[in-house]
């Protein structure tokens, strides 16, 4: 089977577990203000990719990815579930430790065909590194243009199929920084026993030349970057209601 691939990276290291190698997939349905990938937006672009070629790449070089394994992130990993689950079958015949990096933005519960397929990608999946963008429904749909409800269901199925999950967020000055709208990010996530992870990552202006070179206005072009310094105490506020939330459940 062939998935539309943006492009394919070696040596990754900020991508899961170890030094892995790394697929990004083309097409997603989100709209994200700091996006720093806006030409892995369009759905029907990207280089078709049989999923074989993708393992013998891997294994071209495994003796790096000792402790690592493979990454699919995007664009949206999950709009190309079919091509996913193929490629985690062939992998994990293999050994090769498998992980997603997604929004979640293609879950939909209520979709019985479509639940079938996560439930199936699961038995397949190590991890996933759940980007959630605002926990926020107005301040997420404000900053994504799609809503966050089946994201925040997403996270719910993945600790119901005990699947190890990292959360991470970005913090954007003015727009995901705000310490109660972290604190209510901590508290849905606290929850969870198969949060493993949290990443806090400040915002950065690196996209800025990527889209004048693809004619697209960027919309946060006026906003800073996040001074790194202040995502120590972004990340507390997250934390903090982690426990919060962990302490009510006795845990």
């Amino acid at each position: 089977m062939q998935g539309k691939i943006h492009s394919l990276e070696s040596f990754g290291t900020v991508d899961g577990p170890g030094v892995r190698y790394v697929v990004f997939v083309q097409g997603c349905p989100m709209r994200c203000k700091y996006c720093h990938n806006p030409d892995t937006w369009e759905m029907n672009a990207g280089t078709p990719t049989d999923t074989d070629y993708i393992i013998e790449q891997y294994e071209r070089n495994q003796g790096f990815y000792k402790d690592g394994g493979i990454t699919v992130t995007g664009g949206e990993p999950l709009m190309q579930i079919d091509f996913l689950i193929e490629l985690f079958e062939k992998a994990k015949k293999k050994g090769i430790h498998t992980c997603i990096d997604t929004s979640g933005i293609a879950f939909n519960p209520d979709n019985e065909e479509l639940l079938a397929k996560f439930d199936k990608l699961c038995t397949l999946t190590d991890l996933v590194m759940l980007d959630i963008k605002h926990i926020d429904p107005e301040k997420h749909l404000e900053l994504t243009k799609q809503h966050n409800d089946n994201i925040l269901k997403y996270a719910a199925y993945l600790d119901e199929k005990n699947v190890d999950m990292w959360i991470r967020h970005v913090v954007v000055p003015g727009i995901s920084d705000d310490e109660k709208d972290l604190y209510k990010l901590g508290y849905f996530i606290g929850q969870f026993s198969n949060l493993k992870a949290l990443d806090v990552l400040p915002y950065h202006t690196m996209g800025k030349t990527k889209y004048e070179k693809l004619g697209i206005d960027y919309v946060l072009k006026d906003t800073p970057a996040m001074e790194k310094a202040l995502v120590v105490d972004k990340k507390k506020a997250i934390i903090d209601g982690i426990k919060a939330r962990r302490a009510e459940m006795g845990k």
